[in-house]
């Protein structure tokens, strides 16, 4: 396929995930610039809110088939932002989470490096900082997400591969139906229903959806400016980091409502991030949105009465 320049990305990119909020918005915002973009999709996907400009490559769950899949799109950067996210596991959630944020990864990684694609672009969590340490896993996806860390090695160094990892904190915007914290205030403000939570004294880090596209599309256009083999990694954080207790108030004054809190009646959880992880700052790279004007576009887009 014919590469497309918009501005330093050279097309096609290659995107997993592509079926979320985050990867949703990224993969429209590149079709816009005029990059040809190809998203990787299974059997299950929800294909309802895909760019239509956008190529669809499906696949099976096999290393051999994704492999030409890869080749035949022939894309010059990978974003790999597909992932299974769960905040504490149980018993059944361990083989959803190997499966999608290691085996699956690992078998794109492959991909990728055997088509002689040189710029991978890939998505990892604040969470892996546990109390600010270099690594030290919140949880088991905070582990799977450094043990991917670890394998993209073996592809930097025997293949060259470029790589820029994000370590994303929460995002937010319009039209998210993930089951996150803005989301659920979002419909408390509707149904007035009580909510339980903990005593909301940990502090957030909510970054807006456009900042967190503009965060990759600069990962884009730096990745290829790194020598063969190299990494970089960089925080997509908020410089705002309210305490839980705080971000309902603003939303309640945003709102004009008064939301039924139960302060206190579940406990931290048996980690609990109690101040966010701040890493180095991506280059070139700062949120354009506040916190305040953010929540006000989620509440206006929803269309939710003051």
């Amino acid at each position: 396929m014919a590469g497309e320049i918009a501005g330093a990305i050279t097309g096609p990119v290659l995107v997993s995930g592509a079926t979320g909020f985050v990867g949703g918005h990224l993969v429209r915002h590149l079709t816009v610039m005029g990059v040809a973009v190809g998203v990787l999709v299974r059997d299950s996907s929800d294909l309802s809110r895909l760019d239509a400009a956008a190529t669809i490559l499906s696949h099976h769950g096999g290393t051999e088939e994704l492999h030409a899949v890869v080749r035949r799109f022939a894309p010059r950067s990978v974003v790999h932002l597909a992932s299974h996210f769960v905040a504490e596991h149980q018993p059944h959630d361990v083989e959803t989470l190997i499966g999608a944020n290691l085996l699956f990864a690992t078998q794109l990684a492959d991909a990728a490096a055997a088509a002689g694609v040189e710029r991978f672009v890939n998505t990892g969590t604040a969470w892996q900082h546990f109390e600010g340490a270099l690594y030290n896993p919140v949880c088991l996806y905070a582990a799977t997400k450094q043990a991917f860390d670890d394998i993209l090695r073996f592809y930097r160094e025997r293949d060259g591969l470029r790589v820029v990892t994000l370590e994303l904190s929460d995002t937010y915007g319009p039209g998210d139906r993930r089951r996150k914290l803005v989301p659920l205030l979002l419909q408390r403000v509707r149904d007035r229903q009580r909510l339980g939570m903990s005593a909301g004294e940990q502090r957030i880090s909510l970054v807006f959806i456009s900042d967190v596209v503009a965060a990759f599309v600069r990962a884009l256009e730096m990745v290829g400016d790194l020598s063969p083999g190299q990494e970089a990694r960089f925080a997509v954080s908020a410089p705002e980091q309210p305490r839980l207790r705080d971000l309902v108030a603003l939303v309640e004054r945003l709102a004009g409502a008064t939301l039924d809190i139960g302060w206190g009646e579940l406990p931290y959880r048996r980690r609990e991030v109690m101040v966010p992880w701040q890493g180095p700052v991506l280059p070139g790279w700062r949120p354009e949105i506040d916190l305040a004007t953010g929540i006000a576009r989620v509440l206006e887009a929803a269309d939710v009465p003051d």
